[in-house]
């Protein structure tokens, strides 16, 4: 965040939940201490972005929620919808950002919490809003889902709440018996609020709002691109997705999870994507350790679902370990299949040089480097680890990565990254071709060994002997390349020296978003000894940036086997 003071408005519910969060006094897992600090840092530099914070329309909308809104079921049967912390985080953050054309700013949301947090109401209170207090015109509002079942309990969800608000009950219109209701309408602005699933064929619509519920269960994207593709001719839309965490990191809730996740920690740059994401740190256990439980369970404070009712779920658990995974994911939102990143955001965060130092302020600083070698379509990286001196104490990591250029922007659409921004602001390379252009790698090699003194590059086998012969036929001067192996024997060490580093902020980074994101990407797996290695099949993107890096400081060890488990490389390959 800017070093510019921020002063945050006594009626600014929004941010003062942020900075109790950011402060520790509100308990709040990794990924959303990570939204409330991207709020508080955009306050300060977001006017840069041309992003304007609208505190009164924020208030506006919280204020729908509190005066015209009321719960339903049980104990909560016509209370007024008095929105928790976070909820308040979130509707005012949705409505109280702009875009300096006076539009929303954030276009798609995506809010995943532990069951029974109050995900539903939240949601149905939205949709009410995009009915008939958001100043749209004939807004299309729908409650969607993959089955019209499914879309049909959010939908009564809004029925319920225009039926306990004397102010709604007044100006809306309900089509279908009782019980089976099918449609909301607001004749003042000629809308509708209404359920629509992906089975029934429907084709067409246009929504202000989608509501988008259990988005875990969603076996395609398709209900979520049907309502995406249809905002195209709203200039203020907003897709609204909700969800228990899931168990397939290869669903499309795990994509948006995963997405939420880099954008709220800052190593994917989207401005129009919320995300308010509940999740543990990393060595919680909620079966042993109550106190991490609101991080999952943000209204557990007011009593929602209750300390009773998660004990009792623990309880069972213990005793059913064929309940356990379910109770993890449902209450304590845990992807049970989902492996974590092994590096967090503030970790890597931490390394990035802010000193100013560019490639050329470290003309002739001895290092070593690791290069991996992509198929001919993939990510090729090239990782310089600078070593320490007595006046800059730190291992320099400099990357340098490429990519075929023909194509890019459907690389771009395939992994969700910005690789044509990336390409312009030179964080890669990106050569007119279908395949990787080796020559050009090879030749920008050579030259950064002739600039800085590279005594060593490592790299896997696998296709050395190709680059090694074509570096012959182009007469090109390499340094020393030597083989690293890629199973248990080789990477643990580097992997173990280069936490070490990490942790102790003795690594410095130059902030390359690529390799950012690849840190982001990056899991590792575990033989039965406690050895790791980085391992491309569980990582949820490109890593190769990181496998460069990490051979790179392994490299530094000066004590890489030769003989390493190739059967298990074979088995488990990071490339291609």
């Amino acid at each position: 965040m800017s070093k510019k003071k921020l002063q945050i408005d006594s009626s600014d519910r929004i941010s003062r939940y942020a900075d109790e969060v950011c402060k520790g006094l509100v308990i709040a897992g990794p990924d959303v201490r990570a939204a409330c600090k991207r709020h508080l840092t955009d306050l300060v530099e977001g006017p840069k972005r041309g992003l304007v914070w609208d505190l009164d329309a924020a208030k506006h909308a919280i204020a729908y929620f509190e005066e015209v809104l009321c719960l339903n079921g049980g104990e909560f049967e016509g209370l007024p919808f008095d929105l928790q912390g976070w909820q308040a985080f979130i509707v005012g953050s949705l409505y109280g950002w702009k875009t300096a054309d006076g539009y929303r700013r954030f276009r798609v949301a995506y809010v995943e919490t532990a069951k029974g947090s109050g995900k539903s109401p939240l949601a149905a209170g939205i949709g009410l809003y995009g009915l008939t207090a958001d100043g749209e015109s004939r807004a299309e509002v729908y409650a969607a889902a993959t089955k019209k079942e499914q879309a049909q309990i959010l939908f009564r969800d809004a029925i319920a709440m225009k039926e306990q608000s004397p102010q709604l009950a007044a100006r809306l219109i309900t089509s279908g018996s009782k019980g089976k209701e099918h449609n909301l309408a607001y004749h003042k602005t000629s809308s509708f609020f209404r359920p629509i699933a992906a089975d029934e064929g429907q084709s067409g619509p246009r929504p202000h709002v989608a509501l988008i519920d259990e988005v875990h269960e969603h076996k395609t994207p398709h209900v979520i691109e049907m309502m995406r593709a249809g905002t195209k001719s709203r200039r203020q839309a907003l897709i609204f997705m909700i969800t228990n965490s899931g168990n397939d990191k290869r669903s499309v809730c795990w994509d948006y999870h995963a997405y939420g996740s880099k954008v709220c920690a800052g190593t994917l740059t989207d401005d129009s994507f919320f995300a308010f994401i509940c999740s543990l740190d990393i060595g919680d256990d909620p079966f042993n350790d109550e106190t991490c439980w609101a991080k999952a369970n943000p209204s557990l404070e007011a009593g929602i679902p209750g300390i009773k009712y998660l004990r009792e779920q623990v309880t069972q658990a213990r005793g059913m370990p064929s309940k356990e995974a379910l109770v993890r994911r449902l209450n304590f939102c845990q992807w049970t299949e989902a492996n974590a990143p092994w590096i967090a955001a503030d970790v890597w965060f931490d390394c990035q040089a802010d000193d100013g130092l560019t490639e050329q302020d470290f003309y002739g600083r001895s290092g070593v480097a690791a290069f991996d070698i992509s198929s001919t379509t993939d990510l090729t990286a090239f990782v310089i680890a600078l070593d320490p001196t007595d006046d800059d104490p730190y291992t320099r990591l400099l990357p340098y990565f490429w990519l075929p250029g023909d194509g890019l922007q459907q690389k771009a659409d395939r992994d969700r990254v910005s690789y044509l921004v990336w390409r312009d602001e030179g964080h890669l390379f990106a050569l007119p071709g279908r395949s990787v252009d080796k020559v050009a790698v090879l030749h920008k090699i050579t030259e950064l060994s002739s600039f800085f003194e590279i005594r060593e590059v490592a790299c896997d086998r696998w296709r050395l002997e190709d680059y090694l012969q074509l570096a012959e036929r182009e007469g090109l001067s390499l340094p020393p390349i030597s083989g690293f192996g890629q199973g248990f024997e080789s990477m643990a060490p580097a992997v173990d020296e280069f936490e070490t580093r990490l942790l102790n902020q003795r690594i410095r980074h130059d902030g390359n978003p690529v390799l950012t994101w690849n840190a982001a990407n990056a899991v590792l797996s575990t033989d039965p000894a406690g050895n790791r290695k980085l391992t491309k099949a569980k990582a949820i993107g490109r890593i190769d940036g990181m496998v460069a890096a990490v051979m790179a400081v392994g490299l530094t060890l000066g004590a890489q086997s030769e003989e390493d488990n190739l059967d298990d490389a074979l088995a488990d390959p990071i490339f291609g």
